[in-house]
């Protein structure tokens, strides 16, 4: 681990390489898991204050599953928040591409439209990135899953880096200075492995 301002990024953050293929996974990642994506607690009110926005966007068994169960739950290992899930493993909020088959986010697509100024949820959004609090530091660390495995080989391809391909992800988390002071720690860690 290395420690980037109040962050202990996992060195696999800097070395893998990643690139998302959703043409591949078909956005596999909001279909499977053990459980809903991963809330923060200020993202239950923005989510809660920005439903109507959304719901627009919402599939027919999302917006039954959110009459029923609302859109977060607590997981009941972890105790963090997470957002419901139907019984087939699709997120409440998941949408597909009739055409395509790609699942999508409801929330993203009320964003896209100019409905709402929230994106979609941070867990979701750093996504193979995990973040984790633990005491005064956040914990950046690498996800690696095979439903990725497209993307893995999209990045060797194309040389993307974990860490590169979530820029826009990992400056709304941290900040931009602090993604720019990331960048610097990576170039250094490189120019360490090379010698």
């Amino acid at each position: 681990m290395l420690i980037v301002g109040q962050a202990l990024v996992s060195e696999d953050v800097l070395a893998k390489r990643f690139q998302c293929a959703i043409t591949s996974c078909k956005g596999a990642c909001c279909v499977e898991g053990d459980a809903g994506a991963p809330l923060d607690e200020e993202e239950l009110g923005i989510i809660e204050q920005e439903l109507d926005a959304v719901k627009p966007f919402m599939s027919e068994q999302g917006l039954n599953l959110l009459a029923e169960r609302g859109f977060s739950e607590q997981d009941p290992i972890d105790k963090d928040f997470v957002t419901v899930c139907a019984p087939t493993g699709e997120c409440v909020f998941v949408t597909y591409d009739m055409e395509s088959g790609i699942a999508g986010c409801a929330i993203e697509k009320a964003y896209f439209a100019g409905k709402t100024w929230f994106r979609k949820p941070i867990s979701c959004h750093l996504y193979p990135i995990r973040a984790k609090k633990y005491g005064d530091y956040i914990a950046l660390n690498y996800h690696q899953w095979n439903i990725c495995s497209a993307a893995c080989t999209l990045g060797e391809e194309n040389q993307v880096r974990v860490y590169e391909f979530l820029k826009e992800a990992l400056t709304r988390k941290m900040g931009p200075s602090w993604y720019k002071e990331l960048e610097v720690v990576a170039r250094l860690w490189d120019e360490q492995k090379i010698q």
